[in-house]
């Protein structure tokens, strides 16, 4: 089985910061591509931003600039440092990674979402 668990959402106002993290566990060989979405109020899903195993990076054009993501390979770990955090940017964040087990395809990974709500 995998499991992805993020963390790191809250309440914070305009031009405040927040750390989001996603952590896969399981029985996992290798750990390819992994993906933070969001959610918002209006049900829109958006890719915000990607990373290759590699540390290759693309954003969402909005975030460009006031998000950061990084990863850890060794923990099979991603982070989302977000800054300047904007009313716009109240969503559930989702994490997805691209996942092989031993004797299984690559496969796609959904954690269970983490809420950000900036507001004053």
């Amino acid at each position: 089985q995998v499991k992805l668990v993020e963390s790191g959402g809250g309440l914070v106002q305009p031009g405040g910061s927040l750390r989001l993290s996603c952590a896969a566990s399981g029985s996992i060989s290798a750990v390819s591509a992994m993906e933070w979405y969001r959610q918002t109020p209006s049900n829109l899903r958006e890719l915000v931003a990607g990373i290759t195993f590699g540390g290759s990076t693309n954003y969402l054009d909005s975030v460009k600039g006031r998000f950061t993501i990084s990863r850890d390979n060794a923990k099979n770990t991603i982070y989302l440092q977000m800054n300047n955090l904007q009313r716009a940017d109240t969503a559930v964040y989702y994490c997805k990674a691209e996942i092989k087990q031993e004797s299984l395809p690559w496969n796609d990974y959904w954690g269970q979402g983490t809420q950000v709500t900036v507001s004053s």
